[in-house]
């Protein structure tokens, strides 16, 4: 796509305080467009003074997607004008076995992973399919691929994301509005920090760089691809957990993710 039709585009982005959505912000800056952005804390703000050194207009908001308040406030501060690109990103975890987990904390995970990105999802990609163009980007994850032992709503939420993004895609497929599903895998960002798992091996890890997943997925949905896995490592461990029975996955996986698992 070239710069004339970027230019002065406006491209919403969920997530956009730190890691992933971040770096997703400033690809979008960086192409010339527009941006409104959320996350649900004030870093939110801070990062938006980064983004408007591009050059372009930035709108910060804190909001709470989980709640049908907060992606009613992020929707229509649009304001009627036409968004573009929608770059659904926001999302977080939770570590633990899932009945020891507090519900009000799984409940958030689903509303903010699920509930809320479809939502949002759901009125932009309208407006898009009535004007006749758009694109869309979704993060999901290389975890939609795998029982998540010890990390199970957020692994399950992620396989909805990944299922979804395909089928939204398909029923799209007349129309001249993209959807693009971009699956990292751990990433070098605070969601194992926030998610309680820094103790585990995978929280341990070494990780990709966001820079690098971001790129890849923006590059992935301005070509209008289906998907992307981001990573060598991450390409060849999706294509064995497509052949390798759910209960295997899930006993490899609880050796990840256990509590404690990064101190043996």
């Amino acid at each position: 796509m070239s710069s004339n039709e970027t230019n002065g585009a406006l491209a919403m982005v969920t997530g956009a305080s730190v890691g992933i959505g971040y770096e997703l912000a400033i690809c979008c800056a960086k192409e010339g467009l527009d941006l409104l952005v959320v996350a649900d804390e004030p870093k939110i703000h801070d990062a938006a003074k980064q983004f408007r050194n591009y050059g372009v207009e930035v709108e910060s908001m804190e909001a709470d997607l989980a709640t049908r308040e907060g992606v009613d406030r992020f929707y229509e501060a649009a304001r009627g004008r036409p968004v573009e690109y929608l770059l659904a990103n926001a999302g977080h975890g939770l570590g633990g076995a899932f009945l020891d987990q507090n519900f009000d904390d799984v409940r958030h995970v689903i509303n903010t992973n699920i509930t809320g990105t479809i939502d949002l999802i759901q009125r932009v990609g309208r407006d898009m399919r009535q004007r006749g163009h758009g694109r869309i980007l979704i993060t999901g994850s290389v975890a939609g691929y795998t029982p998540g032992t010890y990390n199970a709503v957020y692994n399950a939420s992620k396989a909805f994301i990944d299922s979804f993004s395909f089928a939204l895609r398909s029923e799209l497929e007349e129309t001249e509005v993209t959807v693009t599903c971009l699956m990292p895998g751990a990433t070098d960002t605070e969601f194992f920090e926030r998610a309680g798992m820094t103790d585990t091996k995978v929280g341990q890890g070494k990780k990709d760089d966001p820079v690098d997943v971001a790129k890849a997925g923006f590059d992935a949905m301005m070509r209008g691809d289906g998907d992307v896995v981001s990573g060598l490592k991450n390409k060849v461990m999706t294509t064995v957990a497509s052949i390798t029975p759910a209960g295997m996955l899930a006993e490899q996986h609880k050796k990840k993710a256990a509590p404690g698992s990064g101190k043996d």
